[in-house]
C-alpha cells in the first residue's frame, strides 16, 4: 500500500512541476499572463504540503490522484495545448533565450 501511495505521490509532484512550468511559460510570454497565473494556482493542487494546509485551512483536501486530481489534470493539458497555444509559446520563449 505505502508504495503504491508514494508511486502517486510522485506522480503528483512531476505533474504539478509540469503544470507550474506551462503556467510560467503563459504568463511571460504571449498575452495570457492571467491565464498562466491561473494555471500556476491549479498546478499547486498537485504539491502535497498544499493539501496539508488546505486540510488545515478549509477542512479538505484533495486525496492522493483521486478524480478531481485527474480531471484537473485533463483540463489543465487541455487548456495549455488547445487554447492556451503552449508550442507557440514555446518557440517564442526559445528565441527570447537565444537572444540572450
Amino acid at each position: 500500500m505505502s508504495d503504491k501511495l508514494n508511486g502517486w505521490n510522485i506522480v503528483s509532484w512531476v505533474f504539478g512541476v509540469v503544470a507550474f512550468a506551462i503556467g510560467v511559460v503563459n504568463t511571460f510570454w504571449g498575452n495570457d499572463s492571467v491565464f498562466g497565473i491561473f494555471l500556476i494556482l491549479l498546478s499547486f493542487a498537485y504539491f502535497l504540503p498544499v493539501n496539508v494546509i488546505l486540510k488545515k485551512i478549509a477542512g479538505f483536501s484533495i486525496p492522493g490522484m483521486g478524480i478531481l486530481k485527474i480531471i484537473l489534470g485533463v483540463f489543465i493539458i487541455w487548456a495549455a495545448l488547445g487554447v492556451g497555444e503552449l508550442f507557440d509559446k514555446i518557440d517564442l520563449m526559445m528565441m527570447d533565450l537565444n537572444a540572450l
